[in-house]
C-alpha cells in the first residue's frame, strides 16, 4: 500500500500570508501609492513550513 504525502503546514508566524505590501504614505508622479513588500522571515515567503514527525517515529 502506498503512502500519501502530508499536505504542507501553514506557517505559524504569517498564518499563510507570507508577503504583505505596506504603504509608505507617498505617491508616485502618476498618483499611485508607493508600497514596500515585506516577506515573512520564518517561511521565507512560501507560506508553509515543513511537517515535523513525532519523536521516535522515523520516516
Amino acid at each position: 500500500m502506498s503512502q500519501t504525502s502530508l499536505p504542507p503546514r501553514v506557517c505559524r508566524d504569517c498564518d499563510g500570508f507570507p508577503v504583505v505590501h505596506i504603504t509608505t504614505g507617498t505617491h508616485t508622479p502618476d498618483g499611485q501609492r508607493r508600497t514596500l513588500a515585506a516577506t515573512c522571515p520564518a517561511c521565507k515567503g512560501t507560506g508553509t513550513t515543513a511537517a515535523i514527525s513525532p519523536v521516535g517515529v522515523s520516516a
